[in-house]
């Protein structure tokens, strides 16, 4: 007999806080993992928002993805200073500054797993960069659902581009809906939960799991249950399928 969906996504949320909490684990038992997660361990009690100027402003983009522009669409590597960017608050704006960076792990999104062909192709950037999903700004690292959106292994170390705005904004990449980078002491443009890390990604799929009987989710727990069910759908599909 199938099981009904609710309870089919709060097992999937159960197996996937699970793996969480397994791969911690693992981690620490080698070198370089186990500094990052230290490292992440510090991030779990620093009580203070990204948007608050700290030091968490790890908000970047993998080289190569693809920036839209109002003259077209331009690899990020590429932009230069004073470049005007569409954006969805206020039009278009001129790009202040570019930094280019590096930094451990990366987020993947798939393509079309925020919806048809959004993003347009996979896309890569830092688990506390932000996305504009429900208009509310949702860090990568808060979506993470084991099919679309997922944590490369293969990565962990990549060169990386901050992009600052006169004001925080969200720009297209790969199609996608983003962030740039938060300034400090600036206010985001749209309502921006504070990113939880590994802990909050636990805490996350827990209030996901229980929901059939007892929904205390949060609306990040509700946005990344949607894409969890339509990853769950992609998969599905034949491969020729957007």
């Amino acid at each position: 007999m199938r099981l009904p969906e609710n309870i089919r996504s709060s097992r999937r949320n159960l197996i996937r806080m699970g793996v969480v909490v397994a791969s911690a684990v693992l981690a620490k038992t080698g070198p370089a993992a186990a500094d990052r997660f230290r490292r992440e361990d510090n991030d779990w009690d620093d009580r203070r928002e990204d948007h608050d100027g700290g030091r968490h402003k790890q908000h970047c983009f993998l080289k190569g993805t693809v920036i839209r522009t109002m003259q077209g669409d331009k690899k990020i590597e590429d932009l230069i200073v004073g470049d005007l960017l569409p954006t969805v608050f206020g039009g278009g704006a001129p790009i202040k500054s570019i930094t280019r960076t590096r930094f451990g792990m990366a987020v993947r999104i798939a393509r079309s797993a925020l919806g048809p062909d959004v993003p347009n192709e996979d896309l890569y950037v830092s688990s506390p960069h932000a996305l504009l999903i429900d208009g509310t700004l949702v860090a990568a690292g808060s979506l993470l659902n084991g099919t679309t959106i997922t944590e490369p292994l293969n990565f962990d170390d990549f060169e990386s581009f901050h992009v600052v705005l006169e004001q925080h904004n969200v720009i297209y990449a790969n199609g996608a809906p983003c962030e740039t980078l938060l300034g400090p002491g600036e206010q985001p443009c749209a309502p921006r939960p504070a990113y939880g890390w590994r802990r909050g990604l636990i805490k996350s799929h827990l209030r996901s799991a229980v929901a059939p009987w007892i929904d205390r989710r949060q609306p990040v727990d509700i946005i990344r249950d949607g894409l969890d069910a339509r990853g769950t759908m992609l998969l599905r599909e034949p491969a020729s399928a957007p």
